[in-house]
């Protein structure tokens, strides 16, 4: 088999449009016929996804595989670092928990996570015809050069070309390229073979003379300027989704459930809320530090990397308060993962996993209490709701189970879900739903996602008639749309340095 095509995308900023642009790419090339994977050498998230050799990688890694259409691998995203501080991070390499390192321990810890890296890159250039590749953050941090596993560190050890993307939605973008240019290396700077501009709105002609500079200043290429799209719904790598996208009840026509989360620091996997932000009935609010808490039908807490620090945190900002006072009106709530944790009587940590060992006591309204363990529960489930809240029918659920706690108590004797067991025979009973059916809870992440789930769930909060909506397919649909976005605007064979084959589906 021939070497693979290649490319690194590295962005100027974080945010910049790396994991959009990678994910359109393997769309691109998924649709000319390629076997094509991406890699994120080292992703730094709390949105994480479960793949199909029991592992955890990045969110965004994947999408980007959804994308290329091949099963989520932890070859995808060797290194992941979830934040548990603000100087501290559980890494995973392999999609395995093998340490909490301070950033100084981390630094020391670098060549290590390296052949780990160096290792799946092998293993996807033996399988697949391409990889691409995206960076972290920005290639220009001065102060993280030494050891790099993220960016020219990693490109200069494999071999690869790089592409950089800014965006230009954010101003400065011709600073952001040439600045970025001017910080590398001679050979890293050799390896750069143009640019991509990035969330242009506007008269393409207004920017051509700015284009013309720029290819005159570096004498590199500028292989597109891709379009604001605006609408655009891809799974965030780690943070929020703007406000500005939410469906307010003023846009949503009538049957509007008013919807609210907090925002507490060390949030995961909030895009387990996706398809509550994007229906169309729905008025879906995050709540931040020192804002004041909506009234709303349906309150959920969702995942946390680090739950006792969270639910203090909950508790400084009157959530609990606020959360008494909405049942007492006949408001439901729903917890998954940390937030379902949280409901409990108690929550303990001997080990001292997310911090120093101690029991705090749980907010007390499921009959429950968790200790934290050291071995991570890593699954993809699938099964159905519990009669109490599917009314009555068989309504199937999916998504995928990532933590550290096991719960135990009388609570757990009116599940919430039924999914299909691992081993043996039956269905293995997850989560809890409140005697009165005002709370539930569950491990699975995903809870909302399929559309029979999000229908029921709806109505269990009190919105009737509530609309088919469907998140796989508007994410299908939304890949396919960035696709066409990336064809039209780029030159695509000049990107990679060379003709690729036709687009045949």
């Amino acid at each position: 088999m021939s070497p693979p095509i290649t490319l690194m995308v590295q962005g100027t900023t974080s945010d910049a449009g790396k994991s959009t642009l990678v994910a359109g790419l393997a769309r691109v090339l998924r649709r000319r016929g390629l076997a094509v994977a991406p890699f994120k050498p080292q992703n730094m998230a709390l949105n994480s996804a479960v793949t199909v050799d029991g592992g955890e990688i990045g969110r965004a890694q994947a999408l980007q595989a959804l994308a290329a259409g091949v099963a989520p691998h932890t070859d995808f995203n060797p290194v992941l670092l979830k934040p548990s501080s603000d100087i501290g991070a559980q890494v995973i390499i392999h999609g395995r928990a093998v340490a909490n390192l301070s950033a100084r321990d981390y630094h020391a810890y670098k060549p290590t996570a390296m052949a780990a890296v160096m290792q799946s890159w092998g293993r996807l250039c033996a399988r697949y015809e391409a990889v691409l590749v995206e960076g972290a953050g920005s290639p220009a941090e001065i102060n993280l050069r030494d050891r790099d596993i993220a960016n020219m560190g990693f490109a200069e050890a494999a071999d690869v070309p790089v592409v950089l993307v800014a965006d230009i939605d954010r101003g400065g973008v011709f600073a952001h390229l040439v600045g970025t240019l001017e910080l590398l290396s001679s050979s890293e700077r050799a390896r750069v073979r143009g640019f991509i501009i990035n969330r242009f709105r506007g008269d393409i002609g207004l920017l051509q003379s700015g284009l013309d500079w720029l290819e005159a200043r570096t004498g590199r290429k500028v292989f597109g300027v891709l379009p604001y799209l605006h609408g655009l719904f891809l799974d965030a790598e780690d943070a929020l989704a703007d406000a500005a996208a939410d469906v307010r009840a003023d846009e949503a026509g009538g049957g509007v459930l008013r919807v609210v989360a907090p925002v507490y620091p060390r949030i995961s996997n909030h895009t387990d809320l996706d398809a509550l932000r994007l229906h169309p009935q729905v008025d879906f609010r995050w709540v931040g530090p020192g804002q004041a808490i909506p009234p709303a039908d349906l309150i959920v807490l969702p995942g946390s990397k680090s739950v006792q620090a969270d639910l203090g945190w909950l508790r400084a900002q009157g959530w609990e308060g606020a959360i008494r006072r909405h049942l007492r009106y006949g408001g439901k709530v729903a917890g998954i993962c940390g937030g379902f944790q949280m409901l409990g009587r108690q929550l303990s940590d001997p080990l001292g996993l997310e911090g120093r060992p101690a029991a705090v006591p749980g907010l007390g309204w499921l009959d429950m209490e968790t200790e934290l363990a050291a071995h991570k529960q890593l699954a993809n489930a699938a099964g159905r709701l519990d009669a109490a809240l599917g009314g009555g029918a068989e309504v199937p659920v999916r998504g995928y189970e990532i933590h550290m706690g096991v719960s135990s108590g009388p609570a757990l004797l009116r599940p919430a879900l039924w999914l299909a067991p691992g081993r043996g025979d039956g269905p293995r009973a997850d989560g809890a739903v409140s005697e009165d059916g005002q709370i539930l809870g569950t491990y699975l992440h995903g809870l909302f996602d399929a559309p029979e789930a999000l229908a029921a769930l709806l109505a269990w909060a009190g919105l009737s008639g509530a609309q088919q909506a469907d998140l796989g397919a508007r994410r299908e649909a939304d890949l396919d749309r960035l696709a066409d976005a990336v064809e039209a605007a780029c030159d695509i064979d000049a990107l990679f340095g060379h003709a690729l084959p036709k687009r045949t589906s």
